[in-house]
């Protein structure tokens, strides 16, 4: 009992029918004493909820006068608790429609005080069969969007059930997002301040096929997805690391075209195995490895000072990179020969055509790996 006197339950709200009652009374009738309701801008007709909660001394009802969004309920709800209750565990959100059963809001309020520091996310199965069919699709792009730009493996990306500690709540204040982008927002925040977090089972409750919910697909979608593009850390990294090859790129595009002009007619042309096929190595060649050479050192001071951000030692990391680069240069320089001997390619303009989609086929690649090993490590 002590721990449900400890924390807040936020709950905000648009338009609600009488669901937000049974969650009210719920909560209640649980121990709960400090719930906080947010009207997000509520017409005159879905006021009596709000009545009705105001009669009871553990409700606390907070009134937006427009509708600003779910997020900005949430906030304004985290700013009463910490102006109010400054020595509070935390707080525990929940969505007014009834689809979070009072069993699993203590599960996860308990997970919380247990852990101190660690916000915990309430999350579904969608794999039963009473989950609607946008739902189950929606959360599963949403999972996977996350695991492969943010680098995090979370169940239940959409989930309002969230336990999160008094000591995280000021960074969500400040966080940008009113609708429902700010959920994801949140989520994001953690991987990149380091929040922990755990994950709580808990009950899938689909209410008249979730009719009721104020989630548009199309526009809180969109917004949702420029926020984990936005705000992703991997995505930011790929950005920069596009920037920073693109400088080198234009370096070494610069060098190859100077060195073709200088090797044209000087060196002998000569001819090799590669894999099954004999091919010519042409002045291509040896421009491309001169020119590569010399972006590497460009690439590779961007990259350490300014994509990753490495911590980790200049010897280190050089190391590393060079044999990246070797490997790169010699796969790079093999399937560039390779199609300039067998599409027999004699014009300048051709070969750095031909150059371009070679560098662009093994751009991603390079990435991860100098993501996951070469810079590996904690950023300064």
């Amino acid at each position: 009992m002590e721990s449900i006197e400890n924390v807040a339950i936020i709950i905000p709200s648009l338009n609600p029918d009488e669901k937000l009652m049974k969650v009210v009374s719920g909560l209640i009738e649980a121990g709960y004493k400090k719930i906080v309701l947010v009207n997000d801008g509520s017409n005159s007709e879905h006021v009596t909820p709000f009545e009705e909660a105001k009669k009871h001394e553990e409700c606390v009802v907070l009134k937006h006068e427009v509708n600003r969004g779910k997020g900005a309920g949430l906030k304004t709800a985290f700013k009463y608790v910490t102006e109010t209750w400054p020595d509070l565990c935390g707080v525990v959100t929940v969505d007014g429609d009834n689809q979070h059963t009072v069993k699993d809001i203590t599960a996860c309020k308990d997970e919380m005080v247990k852990l101190k520091d660690t916000i915990v996310i309430g999350c579904r199965a969608f794999d039963s069969e009473n989950v609607p069919a946008r739902s189950a699709f929606g959360n599963n792009v949403t999972r996977k969007a996350f695991r492969l730009f943010c680098g995090m493996d979370i169940t239940d990306t959409q989930t309002g059930l969230r336990a999160i500690p008094l000591q995280y709540l000021q960074t969500l204040i400040e966080l940008k997002g009113d609708r429902f982008e700010y959920e994801t927002r949140m989520l994001l925040i953690m991987k990149e301040q380091e929040m922990p977090w755990v994950e709580v089972p808990i009950e899938t409750v689909y209410i008249e096929e979730n009719q009721t919910s104020h989630f548009n697909p199309v526009k809180d979608s969109v917004k949702i997805y420029a926020s984990i593009f936005k705000y992703s850390p991997i995505v930011r990294k790929l950005v920069k690391f596009a920037v920073s090859s693109g400088v080198s790129f234009l370096v070494e595009y610069i060098i190859f075209w100077i060195m073709l002009k200088l090797l044209k007619g000087r060196i002998t042309e000569t001819e090799v195995a590669i894999f099954t096929a004999t091919v010519a190595v042409t002045t291509a060649t040896y421009a491309n490895v001169i020119a590569r050479i010399c972006s590497s050192v460009v690439n590779y001071s961007i990259n350490h000072k300014v994509v990753f951000k490495s911590a980790a030692s200049h010897r280190q990391t050089v190391v590393r990179y060079y044999i990246l680069c070797v490997c790169q240069l010699i796969v790079g320089t093999a399937l560039l020969t390779l199609i300039v001997s067998l599409f027999k390619v004699d014009t300048d303009f051709v070969k750095t055509l031909c150059k371009f989609v070679v560098d662009v086929t093994l751009f991603l690649l390079s990435f991860n790996i100098q993501r996951k090993w070469v810079f590996a490590g904690k950023q300064r």
